[in-house]
């Protein structure tokens, strides 16, 4: 976001070449944050998003029956129950959502011995085009590039023998990547443990024994810190300015709190 705003591109001094190397500059440090989010995208957004999820669920969950004037012992045995019950939920469904993606992935993943059997069987290029145009390529791009690969495979057919072409690398290109995403049991325990961690901030004034109304109060400020904190390292991440995400997250956070209450205030 800094390297875009560079004054180069309304500076009259400024020549049009120095403000295009401003940009290509802002866009090899954009590329280089693309591969880092990359990297920690799939446990990253479990932990953040199993964070928020926990504060707020069991905030509006503690504040909503708290509206039904409930006692103390009541809304810490509540927050404990929606502190275990939104942590599993939340690390069955992470483990279900990255396990079947990735067996999807892996369904739509080209199988490597594709080309090396081109050389044994009758077939031409032809055949191979039809590969490359499934997997996304225009028709003269599939032409071209089948009749290269048909060429190499015959040369190597006749240098090589039976045992080569086991060992021999896949000529048709594997598909670009679709990400990476995090192993399923490693975003599911990071996903349960981070909802718990959430969830357990609303209901540490009362396990200390506090009662209602100033547990309740306690409970929103040490809430709003932490979802101004996790708030504000999402906009980092995201290269936005932090402290209006950290507002944003509070906004909403508190939002959904209020409106529960509300709603136990309503129906007792």
């Amino acid at each position: 976001s800094a390297e875009s705003r560079t004054p180069y591109l309304d500076d009259e001094d400024a020549s049009e070449q120095l403000a295009a190397d401003e940009r290509v500059h802002a866009e090899v440090v954009r590329g280089l944050a693309i591969q880092g989010r990359e990297k920690i995208s799939g446990n990253f957004r479990a932990a953040v998003f199993g964070a928020n999820d926990g504060l707020v669920s069991n905030l509006a969950l503690v504040i909503g029956v708290m509206g039904s004037g409930a006692p103390t012992s009541t809304l810490l045995l509540t927050g404990v129950s929606g502190l275990l019950a939104g942590a599993l939920s939340m690390a069955a469904g992470e483990y279900v959502s990255v396990k079947s993606q990735g067996e999807l992935l892996e369904a739509s993943r080209p199988a490597a011995p594709a080309t090396q059997l081109a050389g044994e069987l009758d077939v031409d290029a032809n055949e191979l085009a039809l590969i490359y145009r499934a997997r996304g390529m225009s028709h003269d791009e599939a032409e071209a590039k089948a009749q290269t690969v048909f060429h190499v495979l015959q040369e190597r057919t006749a240098a090589a023998d039976a045992s080569s072409h086991a060992h021999a690398e896949p000529a048709v290109e594997e598909e670009k990547s679709h990400g990476i995403i995090g192993e399923a049991w490693s975003a599911a325990l990071s996903s349960f443990c981070f909802f718990a961690t959430g969830a357990l901030i609303p209901i540490i004034p009362f396990i200390f024994g506090m009662d209602v109304l100033p547990g309740a109060i306690v409970a929103i400020v040490l809430v709003s810190l932490a979802l101004m904190t996790t708030g504000g390292i999402t906009g980092l991440i995201s290269g936005k300015p932090p402290l209006l995400r950290a507002l944003r997250q509070l906004a909403i956070g508190l939002g959904a709190a209020g409106i529960t209450y509300l709603l136990g205030l309503l129906f007792a």
